[in-house]
């Protein structure tokens, strides 16, 4: 048999023969490899192991390290749950399970009301299928085919899925032992891969994400090739439920969500507090970035979202009004008001780069079961950016973005990753313009050495983008700043400019927030603080604890003189122990608590217990101001 050319992700080169399998190309390399790889990439497509090489081809294998090693895993255990579900309750018609971030769920439709109880039985049998180590086979069939199967086991939610397949598609099943699902893959070798499984709740979900189709169960789960793996993974879990926002939340007395309005958070003094610390520290660093701050209406006639493709493209995530018998919209997004802006002055290539800004409500309809605390809301406040500027201007402003993210992230001590997206299949515009501007930001990253990954068709349906996933305390991760270059709203708009020549030119656009939703980044910050927020965000920074009545007069003098100096205190003046104010001090997680008695009021000092350490002894009044107001500025 002849030899084929196998292409390694290090530029090595290695033959192999023609018609091997990649897990038999995997084992030619080495032992440890073939142990390590879940599925691989060829020419740049994902397959399984299983798969052949029949030509000369670019190789990778991937493993649980890469993310669509882990997605592979993860779907192999979305089968295994619902091959485990199958076994259990016969009545059972099976939705769909793909791999999720940090895990894998599955959609059921069964007389049965799944309770936690339950999935300690589930788990139970998918362990057992693991032990099994039924190997999974792809098999290609036709579309009669497929409903002829998928008929005989009355499972007609397969059955719609396979007659709304476009006619070209490649229709495939895969097998383990007695279970045949209906899937493109790629899934692992064998059930046996899955080392570790842990499932973790049920939810309800509309069938295709549709309110008016049944409601299915839904499992939800993750998996791990190693079990001390999943180990850290529970033991972050528990940890992030403790830091629940919505729990802290009410907690501290921050926000709350109330069911006169779902999905519109009620931010209460202190949540205001927190609000409007982060709003000031963004509008000084924008002043010396060079934007101009502007605000936008909320509401804005039909004909403006026509125009800028919102009524093509997002209408179905649109609230609508009408005034004067006309329509209008309520603003899901802040880009067309910036543009009307930019549309009220002539502007000549001087003006280039022209920034602005602004913190600019809108909403958005999100179906009620994806409502989540302030992550997941249907009115939030973006801080967004419009910057306007000359095409040979582009790479140097997006440099500049990311430097203002990186003082923005910095402060809260996040680190993050780049995302680039790319065009995705229902776009305005032509390749021609859309290459232009992915061109620009691929270069802009590289230029700054700065590692991304690339995200084929996920971008926005006016330009690519650039996404930065926040990594909090605990390792979670979260999608926050974004850059989105845009070449083709100044076209809709005719936006123009005057150029050296004197003629009329197009300018070119980048849209950009960097907390993204201000409600959500605040979330996010409860969750990374636990709510134990730095001084500079922390909604009351000292509490003053007078040991008894007699000492309360001299508690709001020393009060009254850090309000002088900006700083939040409250003064705990009620009739109960030190002990006990002390414990409540802790629980509303307060910088600094100063306790006052005799000896301090004769020496015009506080005893200072600090969060974190406890006591750290007796302070001058003004010492204590003056470090305290250090803290504040250095925002530690």
């Amino acid at each position: 048999m002849s030899k084929i050319k196998m292409t390694l992700k290090d530029g090595a080169v290695r033959e192999v023969e023609q018609g091997a399998t990649l897990g038999q190309a995997a084992e030619s390399i080495s032992r440890n490899l073939a142990k390590a790889a879940l599925i691989a990439k060829v020419d740049g497509h994902v397959t399984d192991l299983s798969g052949t090489l029949e030509k000369d081809a670019a190789v990778e294998f991937l493993t649980f390290e890469d993310s669509e090693g882990r997605d592979a895993l993860r779907h192999t255990s979305s089968h295994i749950l619902a091959q485990a579900v199958k076994r259990l309750y016969g009545d059972v018609k099976l939705g769909i399970g793909p791999a999720i971030a940090n895990g894998f769920y599955y959609d059921f439709d069964t007389a049965h009301t799944f309770t936690p109880e339950d999935l300690v039985q589930i788990q139970a049998e998918m362990e057992k299928i693991v032990k099994e180590n039924l190997p999974l086979a792809r098999m290609t069939v036709s579309r009669e085919e497929a409903i002829k199967l998928f008929g005989e086991q009355g499972e007609v939610y397969k059955q719609e899925l396979i007659r709304d397949l476009p006619e070209d598609v490649q229709i495939s099943i895969y097998k383990q032992g007695e279970f045949v699902d209906l899937c493109a893959g790629p899934h692992v070798q064998s059930t046996g891969r899955v080392k570790a499984i842990k499932l973790q709740s049920i939810a309800g979900a509309y069938w295709r994400g549709d309110e008016k189709r049944k409601m299915l169960q839904r499992i939800y789960g993750t998996s791990f090739e190693k079990k001390a793996d999943l180990d850290a993974y529970i033991t972050m879990m528990e940890e992030a439920a403790k830091r629940d926002h919505r729990k802290l939340g009410r907690e501290l007395d921050l926000f709350s969500i109330q069911e006169e309005g779902p999905g519109f958070p009620f931010f209460h003094p202190k949540g205001m507090v927190i609000r409007n610390e982060l709003e000031a520290f963004w509008r000084k660093l924008h002043v010396k970035y060079g934007y101009q701050e502007i605000k936008t209406p909320i509401i804005l006639h039909q004909k403006l979202w026509q125009q800028s493709g919102h009524w093509d493209h997002y209408r179905q995530n649109m609230y609508f009004t009408k005034i004067d018998d006309e329509g209008y919209a309520v603003k899901p997004m802040n880009c067309p008001g910036g543009i009307l802006v930019y549309r009220t002055q002539h502007h000549s290539y001087r003006d280039f780069p022209l920034r602005t800004c602004e913190l600019g409500l809108v909403h958005r309809h999100e179906i009620s079961g994806a409502l989540h605390g302030l992550m997941r809301v249907r009115s939030f406040t973006q801080d967004d950016s419009h910057i306007f500027m000359l095409p040979s201007q582009i790479k140097g402003e997006i440099k500049k973005v990311i430097e203002l993210f990186n003082t923005v992230y910095s402060v809260f001590g996040l680190s993050y990753h780049a995302e680039l997206s790319t065009k995705p299949e229902k776009a305005m515009g032509s390749d021609e313009v859309w290459e232009t501007a992915t061109s620009a930001l691929q270069e802009a990253l590289e230029e700054l050495n700065m590692p991304f990954k690339i995200n084929p068709g996920d971008g926005a349906f006016y330009g690519p983008k650039i996404d930065f996933h926040l990594k909090d305390s605990i390792g979670r991760t979260w999608q926050c700043g974004t850059i989105q270059l845009d070449m083709l709203m100044p076209e809709k708009f005719d936006l123009t400019y005057v150029g050296e020549d004197g003629q009329k030119h197009r300018p070119v656009m980048i849209h950009r927030v960097a907390y993204g939703s201000i409600e959500r980044f605040i979330g996010i910050l409860i969750e990374h603080y636990a709510g134990a927020f730095p001084m500079w965000l922390a909604p009351v920074q000292a509490k003053i604890l007078p040991i008894s009545e007699r000492h309360a007069a001299y508690a709001e003098e020393i009060a009254q003189l850090m309000r002088n100096q900006d700083i939040r205190v409250e003064v705990d003046d009620r009739n109960e122990k030190i002990g006990y104010k002390i414990r409540e001090g802790q629980l509303e997680k307060v910088p600094y608590m100063l306790v006052v008695g005799d000896k301090e009021a004769e020496t015009r000092s506080v005893a200072v217990r600090k969060r974190g350490q406890g006591d750290i002894g007796a302070m001058a009044v003004d010492t204590f101001i003056s470090t305290a107001l250090s803290e504040i500025v250095a925002k530690s």
